[in-house]
């Protein structure tokens, strides 16, 4: 397989106690749909002696979505934003990433909107970019 596109990327988010029918995030920003931080599982120590010990250690993983500020999808995250300074709680959001170009999806589970942000004034408004902390992303087959 040839085709590395990420145009024809699927990003679905469900909210249960505000969308609980699974939304199709639309309105990507042109250089920058997503991203996931690198994840550091393992931590090490070396020891005095020169042996090094490893353990597993369970990381939060974030992922950034950046969406044009004319988007129809700023609206799924302006009601998330809103409904958890309104009730002072916060509302977990499950998701499926699904990138046709490789045969391949991502469940994500337990996620939080952890940075939330306006679009930015410039000669045109600039995209927003959005952070969701989500306990798990694991491949799954598409």
């Amino acid at each position: 397989m040839t085709d590395i596109t990420s145009a024809n990327a699927i990003l679905m988010l469900s909210i249960a106690t505000l969308f609980p029918t699974p939304q199709q995030l639309q309105g990507f920003s042109t250089d920058d749909v997503y991203d996931l931080d690198a994840i550091s599982n393992v931590q090490v120590q070396m020891g005095i002696d020169g042996l090094l010990s490893g353990g597993f250690v369970w990381k939060e993983q974030p992922q950034s979505i950046v969406l044009q500020a004319n988007s129809p999808s700023n609206a799924v995250f302006d009601t998330w934003n809103s409904s958890q300074k309104a009730s002072q709680q916060t509302y977990q959001a499950n998701g499926i990433l699904t990138l046709p170009s490789l045969g391949i999806k991502f469940v994500q589970t337990k996620g939080f909107l952890t940075e939330y942000k306006l679009p930015g004034g410039k000669k045109v408004l600039t995209p927003r970019r959005y952070i969701i902390t989500w306990e798990d992303v694991s491949p799954a087959p598409a």
